[in-house]
């Protein structure tokens, strides 16, 4: 039998045209943790492996993208600073999906 197929998301389709390898690891998203203590755990990887994605939007820039490894926190006044504005602000989780496309916890194709 064959095994299940990944979709892939846009991120991973600009990492083909880029020609830069990488390896798609799926796992099952559980509402209820969306921790990365728990995600990690899930796939039997060290917390300092496994990287939150939170999107921001600045007062200045509009939105984007911090990446963070799993046992860290995002400095919202240092990522406003970095990226050019004043202050920046976790997007609200409904905007998340129009937004980005992806869902909260977990990336969707």
């Amino acid at each position: 039998m064959a095994a299940k197929k990944i979709e892939k998301t846009n991120a991973a389709r600009l990492l083909d045209r880029a020609k830069i390898p990488y390896t798609l690891i799926p796992y099952e998203v559980d509402e209820e943790d969306l921790s990365c203590t728990h995600v990690a755990a899930q796939l039997g990887e060290a917390i300092e492996c496994v990287f939150k994605t939170l999107v921001l939007k600045g007062d200045r820039s509009g939105y984007f993208v911090c990446v963070v490894p799993g046992d860290h926190e995002v400095d919202l006044k240092a990522a406003a600073r970095v990226s050019g504005n004043k202050k920046a602000d976790l997007i609200p989780v409904k905007e998340l999906l129009p937004v980005t496309g992806y869902i909260r916890g977990g990336c969707s194709p």
